[in-house]
């Protein structure tokens, strides 16, 4: 679904099994987003990154009883949080695994997570169709998400991996991993 001003993609991942769900991006609109997580047997909660934007919800479900995650680079921008998501961690979703990927270079602690045994990415803010993250903040670092998103996507995952990011629509790693050269030479 998307919420909030900035239109942030915020996605539940079930458990067709067990009905289990794991929210990611508790990013604006709580009340929509508590309805839902209800509704969808969401348990727990994970941050692609701290950016106020993707994060306005958390305290709001965090009061409802859900834990939220974030990568510990970007611990401190959350308001509140129950535990740090580490690279490489395996969170299950019932039947479903889930593997965190630290891809740093929007923030200091973007995440982003793999469906394993599927071809899905959730890439918060890392990748989007036609580049990278922005990297012109505090936080950002362009040379260093060049590295994430090279090293940590484009060399690990298939062609097929569909990529779901924080804003916007959905691409896959093979529309854009053939464009990696001409991000950098345009620098963002």
């Amino acid at each position: 679904m998307v919420v909030g001003p900035l239109d942030n993609n915020v996605f539940v991942l079930r458990c067709k099994h067990t009905g289990a769900g794991l929210l990611v991006d508790a990013a604006n609109e709580p009340d929509k987003l508590l309805e839902v997580s209800q509704r969808l047997g969401v348990f727990k909660v994970v941050s692609t990154h701290g950016h106020w934007d993707h994060v306005q919800a958390v305290p709001q479900m965090r009061a409802a009883g859900y834990h939220v995650g974030v990568g510990g680079g970007d611990a401190h921008m959350l308001p509140s949080y129950d535990f740090v998501i580490e690279d490489n961690m395996v969170l299950e979703v019932g039947r479903l695994s889930v593997l965190a990927v630290a891809t740093p270079g929007h923030t200091p602690g973007s995440m982003c997570f793999v469906v394993q045994g599927s071809p899905v990415l959730f890439s918060g803010d890392t990748l989007f169709p036609g580049g990278p993250g922005n990297t012109r903040s505090r936080e950002g670092n362009f040379s260093l998400i060049i590295r994430s998103v090279q090293d940590r996507l484009f060399r690990r995952l298939p062609d097929e991996t569909v990529v779901m990011p924080g804003h916007g629509r959905d691409t896959t790693i093979g529309a854009e991993s053939p464009h990696l050269d001409e991000w950098v030479k345009r620098g963002w």
